[in-house]
């Protein structure tokens, strides 16, 4: 189980509540990270400045973010649009050179207006320095969303 998100002093007044939908890919980001990042829940693995870059999104998702506060508010709003019920596919690779941890992973869910299945493959590049993830570069399958939620009026 997911520890409550309150070991932080910029983020002690989130409500764990408000991320339940995430709970898949929180479990999975902390198993392939465990052992390189300290911290208790996924928030608490990123340090205070870092940088998410979604290499490739969606139309309307942001490109980068800056700051674990951020990060925490923009995945706030996930559950009005997606659920997670399991994630899965776990690969690990590390370059003990450069203090990256690449990770490949599957997500398993439920579009909120839809109701359709949501399956997605992700490719996340991650920089780890004092034991706290600095930098996120993120890569999933778009069309995997459009199936999901509906693709956008042309």
């Amino acid at each position: 189980m997911t520890a409550p998100i309150n070991d932080f002093d910029d983020l002690e007044d989130l409500n764990y509540s408000d991320y339940t939908a995430l709970d898949p890919f929180f479990q999975i980001i902390e198993e392939g990270l465990a052992g390189f990042v300290d911290g208790r829940h996924f928030f608490d693995l990123l340090a205070e400045d870092v940088v998410f870059a979604y290499v490739i999104a969606v139309p309307g998702y942001p490109r980068r973010i800056e700051g674990r506060r951020a990060v925490a508010e923009l995945y706030r709003g996930y559950g009005s649009t997606m659920v997670l019920r399991s994630a899965d596919e776990l690969a690990v690779h590390r370059d003990h050179a450069a203090s990256v941890i690449v990770l490949e992973y599957a997500v398993h869910g439920q579009a909120v207006h839809t109701g359709r299945a949501y399956d997605n493959h992700f490719v996340s590049v991650i920089t780890i320095k004092d034991r706290k993830v600095t930098h996120w570069r993120d890569y999933l399958d778009p069309v995997a969303v459009f199936n999901a939620i509906g693709w956008p009026e042309q």
